[in-house]
C-alpha cells in the first residue's frame, strides 16, 4: 500500500507543476466542501484539511476566501461530484473524479480524452473494485505504537500504518477520515500534516511501455486540462524518467 502511495505521490508532484488550473480546482473543491459541511474549518475537518493542502500548494488566501464567501451565501453554483472509470493507454485502470455543474458536458469531455487516446471508458464499478479507497495521513513522528493505540481507542479501523525516516503514515478507510483525523489531533495536538487526503490506491500496477508511455502522458495531460476534473487515479507504472 505504501509503495503505491509513494509512486502516486511522485507522479502527482511532477504533474502538479503542469496544472495551470490548480487555483480554480481548489476553489471549486473548497466551495463544495464548505457548502456541504459548513464554512467553519474547526467544525468541518474535511474543509480544514483541504484549506491546509491548498496553502501548501501556494493557493493565494483570496482564492480560498472567495470560495468560502460563495459557499456561505444563498444560491451560487450547484456542483455535484461525478466519477468515471475505464482503461487508459496500455490497459491501465483509471478513475477520474470530477466536480461539475453540467454532467452531460463533463461526461462528453472525459469520454473525449478516452476516445482520442484509443482508451475505453467503462461503467461505474468497472475498475474501482481494484483500488482501495483510503484516508491517508502523513506527519513527522517516531512513536508508531502510540499513534496506533490512539486510533484504535477512537474505534478507527486502521488499514495500515508505516514509520519510515521519522515520518508516520496512516491508512484508514475513507469513511473513517473525520474520525481518524480527530483522533490524531486529540492524541498529538496540532499536527503539520504532509499528507491529509482521501485517495484511490491501486491494489496492483500495470507497467506501461513503448509507444503507450507517450500516449498515457497525453491522456493524463488532456484530463488535467479539463476544468471539471479534480483528481485522476491510476495504476499505471511508468518508466522512472516518465513517472
Amino acid at each position: 500500500m505504501g509503495r503505491a502511495f509513494q509512486n502516486r505521490k511522485e507522479s502527482m508532484a511532477k504533474t502538479a507543476a503542469a496544472k495551470t488550473k490548480v487555483y480554480s480546482k481548489y476553489g471549486r473543491e473548497i466551495y463544495v466542501c464548505a457548502k456541504a459541511g459548513g464554512t467553519d474549518p474547526n467544525g468541518n475537518l474535511a474543509l480544514r484539511g483541504l484549506m491546509e493542502r491548498a496553502k501548501k500548494d501556494q493557493v493565494p488566501s483570496h482564492v480560498i476566501d472567495k470560495a468560502l464567501d460563495k459557499a456561505s451565501g444563498a444560491g451560487g453554483e450547484d456542483f455535484s461530484p461525478a466519477r468515471y472509470e475505464g482503461f487508459g493507454p496500455g490497459n491501465a485502470m483509471v478513475i477520474v473524479d470530477c466536480l461539475t455543474d453540467n454532467p452531460n458536458r463533463t461526461f462528453g469531455d472525459v469520454r473525449g480524452c478516452f476516445t482520442k487516446t484509443k482508451s475505453k471508458i467503462g461503467t461505474p464499478g468497472s475498475v474501482s473494485h481494484m483500488f482501495d479507497h483510503c484516508a491517508i495521513f502523513s506527519f513527522t513522528g517516531n512513536d508508531e505504537e502510540a499513534v496506533l493505540e490512539a486510533l484504535m481507542e477512537a474505534d478507527v479501523d486502521v488499514t495500515d500504518i508505516e514509520q519510515e525516516e521519522g515520518r508516520i503514515t496512516v491508512f484508514a478507510p475513507h469513511t473513517d477520515y473525520a474520525k481518524a483525523k480527530q483522533a490524531l489531533l486529540d492524541a498529538l495536538g496540532e499536527i503539520d500534516f504532509e499528507v491529509d487526503e482521501i485517495q484511490f490506491l491501486p491494489q496492483t500496477t500495470t507497467p506501461i511501455e513503448g509507444d503507450d508511455v507517450a500516449m498515457f502522458e497525453k491522456f493524463l495531460g488532456m484530463l488535467n486540462d479539463l476544468d471539471d476534473v479534480q483528481n485522476v487515479f491510476h495504476n499505471a507504472e511508468l518508466p522512472e524518467d516518465e513517472a
